[in-house]
């Protein structure tokens, strides 16, 4: 796959008008990739995920968008019945372009184009409800790796799925998605002695049907914050990052409520371990901040103080302050 040095060719202004990346949409420039691994459309072949390289000098930051995404494969669109509706409810719409500025401080940003409907990058491979795929585990959790119920609580799947439909899956988009997440990080903790992870989510303002993970939390009752911040505990990433999601959002005049209702999913999880030099923050923005929860339609000015709160988040992530801070710290150098 062809790393994208910048955002150029993405993000075109033109006068009188402003043009935004949109998920699922084909404004990012094709790139090659190996046989059988791309999307085609009319001759043009296009990677389920992109990386953006930064502008500039490179940090130990890498922004990671997995559930950005709206596109189906043919294939997975032959097994769902889920309402056309719900690719889009159940999606994180627009939060690749709240970090398109990502690059231009710094950072390496990754994010997928498929719509989690097809398979939740942000799940273990084993984590496989029996009703959803043969030979699935016993625990029933309706949104594991592979969703049965959309969280409006609509059926998604016309039958479960094959095990060897599960495998085209893993191998055409979720194993090189991950390959690449663990290959990026792996080189920022090689070149910085550190790395950074920043996986970035939005969440909606009330909680729905199927939404919350596990028990319903304290910000299902009074109102979800602005900014969730999921850490596991304060476990995925040093005081010193964590302090500064925190601080950060509430000077720009967000809320914020840790790991409530969202601890961090799997790759907060998996690659967050602050003792072998890889700290990982999940932050959940509210979508009434940037858009209509209804329509789906992007809220101009909301949307521009969000992506000026992702620019500034990551740029303060870079800071001399706090890369001195982990500098000063020993970490484990072994192996991610």
């Amino acid at each position: 796959m062809r790393q994208k040095a910048g955002l150029e060719q993405m993000y075109r202004r033109r006068p009188g008008r402003q043009t935004l990346f949109r998920p699922g949409t084909c404004r990012v420039p094709a790139v090659p990739v190996p046989a059988g691994r791309g999307m085609r459309h009319s001759g043009v072949v296009l990677s389920p995920f992109e990386v953006v390289e930064p502008r500039g000098a490179e940090s130990p930051v890498l922004v990671e968008v997995p559930h950005a995404g709206v596109h189906m494969d043919p294939e997975s669109l032959s097994w769902t019945i889920a309402p056309a509706r719900s690719i889009g409810r159940d999606a994180d719409l627009y939060v690749d372009a709240l970090f398109q500025d990502a690059p231009a401080e710094g950072a390496t940003l990754l994010f997928s184009r498929m719509s989690r409907l097809v398979i939740d990058l942000n799940r273990s491979e084993a984590d496989c409800d029996g009703e959803a795929v043969e030979g699935g585990g016993r625990a029933l959790y309706p949104r594991g790796l592979i969703w049965r119920v959309t969280t409006d609580g609509e059926p998604i799947l016309i039958s479960r799925l094959p095990r060897r439909e599960v495998e085209r899956r893993l191998d055409r988009f979720y194993r090189p998605y991950h390959r690449t997440l663990s290959a990026i990080l792996a080189r920022k903790r090689e070149r910085f002695g550190f790395a950074i992870l920043l996986c970035a989510h939005s969440m909606p303002s009330q909680s729905r049907r199927g939404h919350a993970e596990g028990a319903v939390g304290r910000a299902d009752i009074v109102g979800r914050a602005d900014i969730v911040p999921g850490t596991r505990g304060r476990t995925t990433a040093a005081s010193a990052v964590i302090d500064v999601v925190d601080q950060h959002a509430r000077a720009c005049g967000f809320t914020v409520r840790h790991d409530d209702p969202y601890k961090g999913g799997f790759s907060t999880a998996h690659y967050g371990q602050p003792h072998r030099a890889v700290h990982a923050v999940q932050i959940e923005i509210a979508r009434r901040l940037y858009m209509d929860e209804q329509s789906l339609a992007m809220d101009g000015q909301g949307f521009t103080a969000v992506r000026d709160f992702g620019r500034t988040l990551v740029a303060r992530l870079t800071s001399a302050e706090l890369l001195g801070q982990l500098r000063s710290n020993p970490l484990d150098a072994r192996e991610i």
